[in-house]
């Protein structure tokens, strides 16, 4: 039970890493998938950032989750 919630946490912490790095910043262009949004997804980056953001309580909240859980089943 305990390796599955380590196992868990660690691929919501990397996913956490992810989407908040892939997010793009609040000037034009800081983000790690600035400009060749349109290339690379066919619209335009703010939707992308927009569905980032919006996914991001819910990893983060997943993860404080886990992490209590972990914290109980010691």
């Amino acid at each position: 039970m305990r390796l599955a919630l380590v196992v868990i946490q660690f691929i919501l912490a990397l996913g956490l890493i992810a989407v908040i790095i892939l997010q793009p910043g609040r000037s034009a262009g800081l983000g790690a998938i600035g400009g060749g949004t349109e290339f690379l997804f066919g619209r335009k980056g703010k939707g992308i950032g927009a569905t980032l953001a919006k996914i991001t309580p819910y990893l983060a909240g997943l993860f404080m989750l886990v992490t209590v859980l972990l914290t109980v089943v010691r």
